[in-house]
């Protein structure tokens, strides 16, 4: 139960209970049991925003996304895994983390401008891979691709979206990243990068933390209260599920079972960068030691990730694996990160840290939800004026002033 509701119910119980007519004592113990400080707006799911303007956060958009969109649809993008721990973890590692903000620095002009690979965008916020992005808007990633173009945000594009490469570069107007579940065979990995490539991607991200199939019980049990024909999008084959995904068109998908790839190994990612000369990064890692050998295939990049939570439930948030990764590396690769961001301070602490950019997924799905290309406009608007905000206020004047001193954990 998040921190609003729990105060909310906190003061309804203890309204109801009259403390008062019990005397003054008792009111003071009551009132010492409430939190400190009181929260007197809390979110009221009773009023949901009617627009993206009358957003105040990136949170205001999830409610409106969960009434919109279909139980299984919803489940779909909201679960975890199992405990649904390491969904928890992401959000609460922040709190781990505190920033050293420098005073008396002109700050009156402010540099967002984030270069990687020798491309400039406006923002160091990266729009994450997510998967059939129709399930919650009609335009699905095309929407995304062109909330992201207003706003200048590099892009990457799932292989199971919704939306072809092409059609997603078309609609960016510059180069999209491809990331690549590699599925179980060779041949059709070795297609998808090669098609990504001739498009023109500008990267190949190798996602290496799904290895078998997840129990998402919040997308299951949602799904059970689903009162549509569901089989058409879920309960098929995976080979039909890849099938009707546009990035496969083509492919023989002959012996494939699986998007997750449970003998993937390091030889796979040698075998790829000698296969395609596209950028190559792998996204998924965790550790201190996988980011060391990740330095020696020919590797152009890391995206530190634990899918959000949706992977496994390790429990262990990419916020906390993110400091010693960057230290395994010693700035030989540039190294993003994703899973749980929601706030400024969120990206501001990551990129003080040292990563690159931050990749940011459900927010913008859950713009998309409500309002389609508006709302992944907002969310990702909101986000960037955020980050600008919390740069100023630790005496950043661009983001090459964000330095580990600014950071530590708490």
């Amino acid at each position: 139960m998040g921190r609003d509701a729990l105060a909310r119910r906190r003061l309804l119980h203890f309204l109801a209970a009259s403390p008062l007519l019990a005397g003054p004592e008792a009111f003071a113990q009551e009132l010492r049991r409430l939190p400190d400080p009181m929260v007197w707006g809390p979110r009221n799911l009773d009023k949901l925003i009617g627009s993206p303007r009358e957003a105040l956060d990136v949170f205001d958009f999830e409610p409106v996304a969960h009434k919109n969109l279909p139980p299984a649809h919803f489940g779909y993008m909201a679960s975890g895994v199992d405990d649904e721990v390491t969904l928890r973890a992401n959000r609460e590692g922040f709190q781990k983390f505190q920033l050293r903000p420098r005073r008396l620095v002109d700050v009156g002009r402010l540099d967002t401008t984030m270069e990687l690979f020798g491309e400039t965008y406006g923002s160091p916020i990266v729009v994450a891979p997510t998967g059939s992005n129709r399930a919650f808007h009609e335009d699905g990633e095309v929407a995304v691709s062109r909330a992201a173009k207003a706003g200048n945000h590099l892009t990457m594009l799932s292989t199971v979206a919704t939306t072809s490469i092409e059609d997603a570069i078309e609609a960016r107007g510059r180069p999209v990243w491809f990331q690549l579940y590699p599925t179980d065979k060779w041949q059709v990995a070795e297609a998808l990068a090669k098609r990504a490539e001739k498009a023109g991607a500008g990267a190949i991200v190798v996602t290496v933390d799904v290895i078998t199939r997840q129990n998402w019980e919040t997308l299951y049990r949602l799904w059970r209260t689903d009162t549509r024909d569901c089989a058409s999008c879920h309960a098929l084959s995976m080979k039909s599920f890849v099938q009707r995904k546009p990035n496969f068109d083509g492919i023989d998908l002959g012996g494939v079972n699986t998007t997750a790839h449970s003998t993937l190994t390091w030889s796979f990612l040698k075998r790829l960068r000698d296969t395609v000369k596209t950028r190559l990064l792998v996204k998924g890692l965790m550790t201190a030691e996988d980011a060391k050998l990740a330095v020696d295939p020919g590797l152009d990049g890391i995206v530190v990730s634990n899918h959000g939570g949706r992977a496994e439930d390790n429990g262990r948030a990419t916020i906390d694996a993110l400091p010693e990764i960057l230290e395994a590396v010693g700035g030989r690769l540039p190294v993003l990160v994703d899973s749980g961001f929601r706030r400024g301070t969120d990206i501001v602490k990551a990129l003080a840290m040292g990563a690159r950019a931050v990749c940011v997924g459900r927010p913008y799905l859950w713009g998309l939800g409500a309002f389609g290309q508006p709302g992944v406009e907002r969310v990702l608007g909101l986000l960037h004026g955020e980050t600008r905000a919390v740069m100023m206020q630790v005496g950043a004047p661009s983001l090459k002033d964000l330095v580990p001193a600014m950071v530590r954990r708490a």
